[in-house]
């Protein structure tokens, strides 16, 4: 390929880029700019490959010495399936644990009903024995002493080891014979009696109950039970009234 002359010995142009005569005698102009972007191009291609080269020669070195690729990826089996037996092994150490844990859940929940059942034995002897000894029942109330727990008897706590009574607001009751004391059973029932809005079908004939306490309309021994608070009790206190003659009264 050589550049075409004139008969002046000029290049000859074509579009302003000169012309060449290739060896078959074709004239064809000669793209500079082209020529030098696809060279360009070319050069970016060759650096990729080489970046690429020597990226899988750097990832090649990592198993230099191995001669044998067929016994490595033996190996490689090998050790996946040394690591799916860790696997069911930490799957069976799991399993213990769940058993542990239900073990002990059973347990704990073994010990919540016996704390249950004590709680309610110790309520039942501390409190309930204190409804069915009570002198301020037996002096005032024409109902028993089973019906007088099942309607007052949420109001009663053990704090401490000692009854406690709480109104209608949860305040703790007071003695107003002993300022500043916890009122004692008794006492206590009384002023909750004192607040309860149907007192009147409750008390005896001649009970009284504190200052502005009324007496009841019905005679001396009648046992007489509002029936809201009859329709509060359940069945088996129900039951209880009913057999012991109490009158239920609008």
């Amino acid at each position: 390929m050589k550049l075409h002359i004139d008969t002046e010995g000029k290049a000859v142009l074509e579009n302003g880029m000169p012309v060449y005569l290739h060896e078959d005698g074709k004239a064809i102009p000669f793209d500079a700019l082209a020529t030098l972007n696809k060279i360009t191009a070319l050069n970016t291609e060759v650096k990729s490959h080489r970046e690429a080269k020597e990226a899988l020669e750097a990832k090649l070195s990592q198993f230099a010495g191995i001669e044998d690729p067929a016994k490595a990826r033996e190996a490689l089996h090998t050790l996946t399936k040394i690591d799916q037996k860790k696997l069911i092994e930490a799957g069976a150490v799991d399993q213990v644990k769940a058993q542990i844990t239900q073990a002990f859940q059973s347990q704990l929940d073994e010990a919540s009903s016996k704390n249950n059942t004590l709680e309610a034995q110790l309520y039942q002897q501390m409190i309930g024995s204190r409804f069915n000894s009570s002198t301020f029942i037996k002096d005032n109330l024409a109902i028993p002493a089973d019906l007088v727990q099942a309607r007052f008897g949420q109001a009663f706590n053990i704090e401490a080891g000692k009854v406690v009574a709480t109104d209608a607001a949860g305040n703790k009751v007071f003695s107003r014979r002993r300022p500043g004391e916890m009122a004692e059973f008794d006492e206590a029932l009384e002023y909750l009696i004192e607040q309860y809005p149907h007192k009147d079908h409750i008390l005896k004939a001649s009970g009284h109950s504190g200052g502005g306490s009324q007496q009841t309309q019905h005679p001396l021994g009648q046992k007489t039970l509002k029936r809201s608070a009859f329709d509060a009790l359940d069945s088996g206190n129900k039951q209880a009234a009913l057999k012991d003659g109490i009158s239920i009264v609008d």
